[in-house]
């Protein structure tokens, strides 16, 4: 195994190869996750386009079987609120050292050990220099209660290259509405209607 290092990926052949690598580790959390978790072709190919995106990709020969995406500028991140860091963590804002994974991603047909370690301590050993807060996010698949889960394992990642301080930073849940009334509930809601509008 070893790690190769992009910024931006232009080569067209490269950047296929790694969409199709982002497409097999993305295809359950896009069925699990109630967010726009996974990109689509167009949207993955301007994250891999982007000069202040580093792309970190574990190969194993000449196959592409780990990739991890960190934006180092969070102005040109949708995904993260540049008016919160601004406020909460000025100094790293001001120095532009604000970065976010926008991406990790492992073949799921891979099974040798240790791939996201061995990325991790590669990218992470570069966040750690460069005294960046980095910013990460989970679906609840990998991250189903505040402690532990993949935060968890990126805190363990972390501390492989350097001291880190793991702070969680908000919860975003999701919740829906169904108006896809059965007959039945249909029926007793509009005798409700029909009983208050009797009584007027």
């Amino acid at each position: 195994m070893f790690v190769t290092r992009h910024s931006p990926v232009t080569d067209p052949a490269l950047r296929e190869q790694l969409w199709q690598l982002y497409e097999r580790a993305y295809e359950r959390t896009a069925e699990t996750a109630v967010t726009h978790e996974m990109l689509d072709r167009q949207e993955f190919n301007d994250q891999m386009g982007d000069s202040a995106n580093r792309a970190w990709v574990v190969w194993d020969d000449t196959t592409p079987i780990a990739m991890t995406l960190v934006s180092t500028d969070v102005r040109r991140t949708r995904w993260l609120s540049e008016h919160y860091f601004r406020k909460n963590f000025p100094d790293h804002f001001r120095a532009g050292r604000v970065h976010y994974v926008v991406w990790a991603v492992i073949d799921p047909g891979y099974t040798t050990k240790g791939a996201s370690m061995f990325l991790a301590r590669q990218a992470m050993a570069v966040e750690a220099r460069e005294g960046a807060l980095l910013v990460f996010d989970m679906p609840e698949e990998h991250q189903p209660n505040a402690a532990g889960g993949a935060a968890e394992l990126m805190y363990r990642m972390a501390k492989t290259v350097g001291g880190a301080t793991l702070m969680p930073l908000t919860v975003q849940r999701y919740y829906a509405l169904d108006f896809s009334r059965d007959d039945q509930l249909a029926s007793e809601t509009d005798q409700d209607v029909k009983r208050e509008a009797a009584t007027r």
